[in-house]
C-alpha cells in the first residue's frame, strides 16, 4: 500500500544531545540544497515536492517555532522569505508557518515555508 504523499511524517528528534537536522545543515554536517544564506538566515530547498517551489527559511540560531515569532530575527526571516518568494515565484507565492503536531510541524527548529510555482487555489 502506498502512503499518502501529504501524510504528516515527523523527523526523529534526538534526546541524546545530537543537534536537530536544521542545526546539522547550518553547521555543514548534513547536506541540503542552499538557495541563500547570510549571518542570520539560511534558505534551503525542501526535500518534499508538494508544489514546484518549496523553500524553507530558517534562522541560524536554534529557536522553537514560537520563539522565532517572538525574537527580533523574525523581521530578517520574513524579509528573506518575501525576497525568495519574489525571486522563485514571480506570479505569486504563499508563506506558511506550522505550529505543533496538528499544524503539521515536523521540525523543532523554527522556520517559514515559501510555497509556489503553481496556482495553488484557495488553500493547499
Amino acid at each position: 500500500m502506498m502512503s499518502d504523499p501529504l501524510e504528516h511524517q515527523s523527523y526523529p528528534q534526538s534526546d541524546t544531545g545530537v543537534p536537530c537536522e536544521f542545526c546539522r545543515i547550518i553547521a555543514d554536517q548534513a547536506s541540503a540544497k542552499v538557495a541563500y544564506q547570510d549571518d542570520f538566515v539560511i534558505v534551503i530547498h525542501n526535500r518534499l515536492r508538494w508544489v514546484p517551489v518549496m523553500l524553507l527559511v530558517i534562522p541560524k540560531k536554534h529557536l522553537s517555532q514560537e520563539q522565532m515569532w517572538q525574537d527580533p530575527v523574525i523581521a530578517k526571516v520574513a524579509d528573506v522569505a518575501v525576497q525568495m518568494g519574489k525571486a522563485h515565484c514571480p506570479r505569486g507565492f504563499r508563506l506558511l508557518s506550522n505550529f505543533g503536531h496538528d499544524g503539521m510541524q515536523s521540525q523543532a527548529h523554527g522556520h517559514l515555508h515559501v510555497l509556489g510555482g503553481i496556482s495553488m487555489g484557495r488553500y493547499v
